[in-house]
């Protein structure tokens, strides 16, 4: 995205989901900020305090998007917690479960744009594909490789499965094994 583009917030959601767009992750933390009295650091001082209530001890947030900062952590124990949270939002599990996104052209540009889910797991027809997956968030920093938080719903038992610091497409196999196990 550029910088002025405006964009509505269900499109900064999927631009963030799907895309892993940080500069979206921070103009939507700014902007809930902003609407809570304050502006970025607020939201981030929000997401630590929600941390706390969900039970987290292992995790302080700097900033929206997860880039490295030597205070920015988590645990695969807290962001188990967190994934159950926030899978419990329809809004979240839509945009999580969806393979492909377009937006409309803005302000700025004036095209269409298509964010593709990186969550290989869902892709039917591949050899990563996981029926009982139905959702997550992928992610890569060359700090913490990939990490992948997945939803995973067999009909009789609901799992967040969370896989931290990963060697590439490692976290698939990985993912399935933990739920099968």
């Amino acid at each position: 995205m550029r910088p002025g583009e405006i964009l509505s917030m269900n499109d900064a959601l999927y631009g963030m989901l799907l895309a892993s767009a940080n500069e979206v992750s921070y103009a939507i933390a700014e902007s809930v900020g902003k609407k809570m009295g304050g502006g970025f650091e607020t939201f981030i001082q929000k997401m630590n305090e929600r941390c706390e209530e969900l039970g987290c001890t292992g995790s302080h947030w700097t900033n929206a998007n997860g880039l490295h900062d030597e205070n920015h952590y988590t645990t695969a124990h807290d962001m188990a917690l967190i994934g159950s949270a926030v899978y419990q939002f329809d809004k979240f599990r839509e945009v999580t479960q969806t393979l492909n996104y377009t937006i409309p052209p803005t302000n700025l540009v004036n095209e269409e744009r298509v964010f593709q889910q990186y969550h290989q797991m869902l892709y039917d027809g591949t050899d990563t594909f996981y029926e009982p997956c139905v959702g997550g968030k992928t992610g890569y920093t060359d700090q913490a490789l990939s990490t992948l938080v997945s939803y995973l719903d067999n009909g009789e038992l609901q799992l967040v499965s969370v896989n931290l610091k990963t060697h590439g497409v490692h976290v698939y196999p990985d993912t399935k094994n933990m739920a099968e196990y």
